[in-house]
């Protein structure tokens, strides 16, 4: 019997965030035994529309500003979270627009200051980064998020967040 084969396939992937469905129907002999189909037996794998991201991309350091935002979070700030953006710039909250220091500050303190970010990975990208957090209000449960930070002389310019 091979079942301890899929369900450690489903168990890993489980451990790092995935969501598995495991299906044996089409394949003969495994919903009655048990077995995995042989590898000839499954279909080919469409190719990905896109490359994966690069993990190695995540070993570099983390742009400053972006290093700014997450650290102004942890040190309960909002002014300094505020500062690390342009004069002008804009967060995208989830579809919500907030524009220039003095509407992010109040987001932020409001919505942001009291929580917990847990840096996933970043993907430095031309003219900014993209960040996956774990991101905790409050400092309990949590999702994840992708921020995708545009960054321009130092300053975050624009941030849009987005659940992931």
């Amino acid at each position: 019997m091979r079942w301890p084969i899929v369900a450690g396939v489903a168990a890993a992937a489980l451990a790092v965030g995935g969501v598995v469905a495991v299906t044996t129907s089409g394949f003969p002999g495994t919903a009655a035994t048990g077995t995995a189909p042989p590898p000839s037996a499954l279909p080919p794998s469409p190719a990905p529309s896109s490359p994966p991201p690069s993990r190695a991309a995540s070993r570099g350091s983390l742009d400053p500003a972006a290093q700014r935002y997450l650290d102004a979070v942890a040190a309960k700030d909002a002014d300094a979270l505020a500062a690390a953006f342009a004069p002008d710039g804009l967060v995208i909250d989830v579809g919500r627009e907030i524009r220039g220091r003095d509407a992010i500050r109040g987001w932020a303190a409001a919505e942001v200051i009291g929580g917990v970010y847990t840096l996933l990975d970043h993907t430095p990208r031309t003219g900014g980064v993209t960040l996956l957090v774990r991101f905790q209000p409050g400092g309990t449960g949590g999702f994840r998020a992708a921020y995708h930070f545009d960054i321009s002389d130092g300053l975050i310019t624009k941030a849009t967040l987005e659940y992931a």
